[in-house]
């Protein structure tokens, strides 16, 4: 059986000329990464990247991170995708750097719509007036329909993006704010259903929906309401959204794991997620041991990845896609690219595991 072992991609280790009042010293959050600091006894930080950091907007530098993916089985990069004022932001990373770097390979990509707001979280010098909401991730229809037809025109078209049954697959991170945005679930239905109208009209066989599992954050909706909404498919971001944001990693692994059914009944399809870790320290001055996993290892990470290659021959009907936080989140402590830690120990699960 061939797995679509897909990454997330944090496309933000560039310059953005947007987020330049963040990480002000011209090559996005590495700035951040620099300033890393232990806050406890066996605190893992600082996170020192094994190939420098680089500059992901550099096509020659993701082309070495696609023939690093490719070696070790990870064959689809998921880039979480950013709009903001009505306007991309954060696309140099996918348009300069990856989406050439694919080319002549078998990888491929698709879009997560990061549709949540920008709070003060990504700015690391204070914790003052912390949850600011600085930009906004909802969207009216208005902004949406052309947004999402520049989408179809300007990615779906090309050999390398991702499809399902031949049709190009899009999630989106926040059903809750697409929700909130368009008004009520009926009217954002109609907009997910206008969406899957602009690929038909595009020539488009179809639109593979899916959205993420996270469930915590929006107690509010129905399971009835969520179904409504007419997802493809889900999967999740990363273990935190249903396990919390401390704790001993096996345990935080398990629990978020022991989801996956709820997950599956509720959405019809669900694609198994496993993450590498969490540490959310980098962006807060303040935070400390409750925003930290411990105990994160290469071998209890493949222990999961075993259980998401089992999930997915038992369904043997969906696409064999697991996805994986993330290929480069060093700022949230989970990334398969090589540390001074644990070198290519996480790349090497994979590997085991899915080649």
């Amino acid at each position: 059986m061939k797995f679509d072992v897909a990454a997330y991609i944090w496309p933000s280790y560039h310059y953005e000329p947007r987020a330049e009042h963040f990480w002000p010293e011209g090559d996005g959050e590495w700035y951040t990464v620099r300033r890393g600091k232990p806050r406890f006894p066996g605190h893992d930080m600082p996170r020192i990247p094994l190939l420098g950091k680089q500059d992901e907007a550099d096509p020659e530098v993701m082309r070495q991170h696609v023939e690093l993916a490719i070696a070790h089985g990870v064959n689809v990069f998921i880039v979480d995708w950013y709009w903001y004022g009505n306007a991309p932001c954060f696309e140099r990373q996918l348009n300069e750097g990856l989406i050439p770097a694919l080319e002549g390979t078998d990888c491929k990509f698709y879009l997560m719509w990061a549709n949540h707001d920008v709070t003060n979280l990504w700015d690391m010098h204070n914790d003052t007036d912390n949850g600011k909401v600085l930009w906004k991730g909802g969207v009216t229809r208005e902004i949406l329909d052309p947004m999402f037809e520049r989408i179809v025109k300007k990615y779906f078209s090309l050999n390398s993006y991702y499809r399902v049954n031949d049709k190009p697959l899009f999630s989106i991170y926040e059903y809750r704010t697409l929700v909130a945005a368009m008004g009520g679930i009926e009217q954002a239905a109609e907009a997910l259903s206008e969406m899957r109208n602009i690929c038909s009209r595009a020539g488009e066989p179809g639109l593979e929906l899916q959205t993420i599992a996270i469930r915590a954050r929006q107690p509010w909706y129905t399971d009835d309401d969520i179904k409504a909404l007419g997802f493809d498919s889900a999967t999740s971001y990363q273990y935190c959204h249903d396990s919390g944001s401390s704790g001993d990693y096996v345990e935080w692994a398990d629990k978020a794991i022991r989801k996956w059914n709820d997950h599956e009944k509720l959405f019809g399809v669900f694609y198994p997620h496993v993450s590498v870790g969490w540490d959310n320290t980098h962006r807060n001055p303040s935070a400390g041991l409750e925003s930290v996993v411990l105990n994160a290892t290469p071998s209890a990470f493949e222990a999961c990845l075993w259980r998401a290659r089992r999930w997915l021959e038992a369904r043997p009907q969906q696409a064999p896609l697991v996805t994986i936080n993330s290929w480069n989140e060093w700022t949230e402590g989970s990334y398969l690219l090589p540390d001074m830690r644990w070198g290519y120990e996480y790349l090497r699960a994979v590997r085991n595991v899915f080649v």
